[in-house]
């Protein structure tokens, strides 16, 4: 559901990405209390097209407690050709009301003793931030390493959040930089992070195998690169969280999208206590069919990466063009992604309500 939420601050991070704040009423306090890690959809009418844009973007704030105020502040960053990020860069301004659903997501780290690390490329910090400021608030036995990946020093997001960390915890709290086009006068050579890099880097770093739960996020390449690296390392796919913030993996989801479909499928699916059955269009996703006749239903990216469109796979089978947001033990459970789901047998149901 979504709310109407005033704009209380917008800061200007790097040349292309802000901060905004949002203004929480006091009968939204409890709606909007986020989980470290947790992201918002945002939404707005395309001012070319007049056509609904959601757009999901990470909170960066701690945690509030209970019994203290929330607060609700996002990470944005421009992405080329983006009518949201654009309109938020150079348009959104402090009075401003912007429609807010409440905090989704399931890459999450509830404060908790233990060693934790995560490493991010760029925007991916956005929510890492959020997880390593509760954290370390919170838990004063607990440790937090930081591997950052950008493009240059000018560009890193939350350059002074992370700094303050550093000073306030420097005993639990160890940061590691790397520029990719840019050298630094101290530490690690400049270069991407690839997986053989990082499965020689993160050894000498901390000992991987006393890690509690790793945080990757960012783009596709570096997640995928950090998974790999870790799994030769001998951790468990459990410990292994992941997030992705950017995809281009050259996939080809219309060949998968031919190859699923029936020549006649129908979809029962209930949302909110109700059911309704439909058919199933050509070329159309489970999620745009129930959009046909349910406007309610959730979604946010409608591209397999923010896991708000979650349903439960009740009947029959389907195949996902990409999953970049349920974890191996949500689909093993029967979880979906409607946005990306197309039926292969005749009947399917979904239940967005488990």
């Amino acid at each position: 559901m979504f709310h109407p939420l005033r704009v209380s601050e917008v800061e200007r991070l790097t040349d292309d990405s802000v901060a905004v704040t949002f203004q929480v009423p006091p009968e939204l306090r409890e709606t909007f209390r986020h989980i470290p890690g947790q992201h918002l959809a945002l939404r707005r009418e395309s001012a070319a097209t007049g056509e609904e844009i959601r757009r999901t973007y990470s909170i960066c704030s701690p945690a509030a407690p209970q019994g203290e105020d929330p607060v609700l502040r996002v990470g944005i960053r421009l992405v080329d050709g983006g009518e949201f990020s654009t309109y938020a860069l150079k348009e959104l301004a402090v009075g401003d009301t912007v429609d807010v659903m409440e905090p989704m997501g399931r890459f999450l780290l509830p404060p908790r003793p233990g060693t934790f690390a995560a490493i991010v490329g760029g925007s991916g910090i956005t929510p890492v931030l959020s997880m390593a400021s509760t954290l370390l608030a919170r838990e004063p036995e607990a440790r937090f390493c930081l591997i950052r990946s950008d493009r240059t020093a000018a560009s890193t997001m939350f350059l002074d959040e992370v700094a303050d960390l550093k000073d306030r915890f420097p005993d639990r709290f160890q940061l590691v930089t790397v520029l990719s086009r840019e050298e630094q006068q101290a530490g690690l050579p400049s270069g991407r992070l690839d997986q053989e890099r990082l499965a020689g880097l993160l050894p000498a770093l901390l000992p991987v195998d006393e890690v509690d739960g790793w945080f990757l996020c960012g783009p596709f390449g570096l997640v995928i690169a950090a998974e790999r690296a870790l799994r030769g390392l001998g951790v468990e796919r459990g410990r292994i969280h992941q997030e992705i913030f950017h995809v281009d993996d050259g996939s080809s989801p219309a060949a998968v999208r031919a190859a699923a479909i029936p020549a006649r499928a129908t979809l029962t699916a209930t949302l909110d206590g109700r059911s309704g059955t439909w058919p199933v269009q050509e070329g159309e996703s489970l999620l745009e069919t129930v959009l046909r006749s349910r406007a309610d239903a959730p979604y946010a990216c409608k591209g397999g990466v923010c896991g708000t469109c979650r349903a439960f796979l009740v009947t029959g089978e389907v195949r996902m063009d990409r999953n970049y947001a349920l974890e191996s033990e949500e689909t093993d459970a029967g979880y979906v992604l409607a946005c990306q789901s197309h039926p292969v047998t005749p009947e399917v149901e979904l239940d967005f309500d488990r």
